[in-house]
């Protein structure tokens, strides 16, 4: 069998030639993109809900019929808005036994934090250097003093939107860029590969759809989520994650009788605020610095809550955080007495490296595929989670790699076209580089 398995690879083609040359399909990764980011996904962090906004629903269907044209004939999506396909191995069945099965996933959903209703991509043809006043509101300006990667896109096609929303690049970028693969794989059967498996996700940017995510159901053995930003970037940490509740309860008497009875919430709940460590908020941190982050709540003289971030790449800065709260917890309740603080504490996500570290060829193929696209791979640390984080810690190792899209959840959000072009070559080239190295 060995001696067969030989035989046949002597057969496989690698990719050596460039994105325009294999892509053979009518509709090219920009048009699809354009397609896809006039589709309003916005989610919706106020549901509780899974998706959060049933018009991801309109996406998804879209993309179940464009998968069935590119014979992933398996395509559904399910009743959580999850889109599940199988591209089976093209490869005799003695050898597809040998490669794993890969999966790619990207999320159709776009930020909350900023409207993606009414997209209206724009391409600005031929970008000659300078600052792109995006046209319909002037007080967006995209400078390249701000963009500096801008600069290596001279003489080439950047797209934004107009001003007026997001562009939606994360993560319909990685959509199409996956799709665009997808298609390429079809029209080329020289290029062999293994079997792969896809999915597009609801919700990534509230962090809901992955929970109802079914790793068994999907079937990899390791997967990579395409929904980074800068080409090159491919992110093997991110944040371990905690989020905490905090509840001040006071006592609420009518206010013209309440000396001496009234404890009112607001003020301990504006004191423990406040004494956060200035240099443990996200706005004086970076790089490795973790963060608490206070972002939402409620005011009421009965009680009051605030709703925190627990952020740090390590589990001891995480542990360090936790320990924080409950201190100011009971400094408060000396401070404010007849104030009662409930500390409510769950885990979110944690660091995907504590788990892609122990399978470091998920990293090695994907550093190999990117020098095969022509591209500077640069490994990095994410400070936020990703889809990849939570399924990495069910189980499938999910690191993030590019899509070549930058500034997301903004107004001011842009994708160069080269990027898109050359992130669907280094999908092609993973895929060929797992079917080489087919007995991990």
């Amino acid at each position: 069998m060995k001696g067969t398995l030989r035989i046949y690879f002597f057969f496989f083609v690698l990719i050596t030639t460039s994105y325009a040359q294999l892509s053979t399909n009518k509709e090219t990764v920009v048009e699809r993109f354009l397609r896809y980011v006039k589709i309003d996904t916005q989610s919706d962090e106020n549901s509780s809900t899974v998706p959060t906004t049933q018009k991801q629903f309109t996406l998804a269907r879209l993309l179940v019929e464009e998968l069935h044209r590119l014979g992933l004939s398996d395509a559904f999506v399910d009743s959580f808005c999850i889109v599940y396909a199988t591209l089976p191995a093209n490869v005799p069945d003695a050898l597809a036994t040998n490669i794993p099965v890969i999966g790619l996933l990207a999320h159709m959903d776009t930020s909350p934090s900023v409207s993606g209703s009414n997209v209206n991509p724009i391409i600005h043809k031929n970008y000659q250097g300078g600052s792109i006043v995006l046209p319909n509101d002037s007080s967006q300006i995209l400078s390249i003093e701000k963009n500096p990667r801008m600069k290596e896109y001279i003489n080439s096609d950047i797209i934004t939107a107009d001003g007026m929303t997001l562009l939606g690049a994360d993560d319909k970028a990685g959509i199409a860029e996956i799709m665009s693969a997808l298609e390429i794989l079809r029209d080329n059967p020289s290029i062999k590969h293994g079997t792969l498996k896809i999915a597009f996700t609801p919700d990534e940017e509230t962090g809901a759809g992955i929970e109802k995510f079914d790793v068994k159901k999907f079937g990899a053995s390791y997967a990579y989520t395409i929904d980074g930003g800068e080409l090159g970037e491919i992110s093997n940490e991110t944040w371990s994650a905690d989020a905490a509740t905090i509840t001040v309860h006071g006592k609420s008497f009518h206010p013209g009788e309440a000396k001496g009875l009234m404890v009112n919430s607001l003020y301990a709940t504006s004191y423990f605020i406040s004494h956060i460590p200035e240099m443990m908020r996200p706005e004086t941190t970076e790089k490795r610095e973790g963060f608490l982050h206070p972002y939402s709540g409620t005011l009421e003289t009965e009680k009051s809550t605030i709703r925190i971030l627990l952020r740090d790449f390590e589990l001891s800065g995480l542990e360090k955080q936790r320990q924080m709260l409950y201190s100011l917890k009971e400094e408060t309740e000396k401070k404010f007495p007849g104030t009662i603080i409930d500390v409510d504490i769950k885990p979110s996500y944690r660091n995907m490296k504590l788990e892609l570290d122990k399978v470091p060829f998920v990293i090695e193929y994907a550093l190999e595929a990117c020098k095969r696209s022509g591209i500077k791979p640069k490994l990095t640390s994410v400070r936020a989670g990703t889809d990849g984080s939570n399924l990495t810690e069910m189980g499938l190792p999910c690191p993030n790699i590019f899509t070549g899209g930058e500034n997301f959840h903004s107004k001011l959000e842009w994708i160069p076209v080269k990027g898109m072009e050359k992130t669907t070559e280094m999908i092609l080239n993973l895929i060929q580089v797992w079917t080489e190295n087919k007995t991990k």
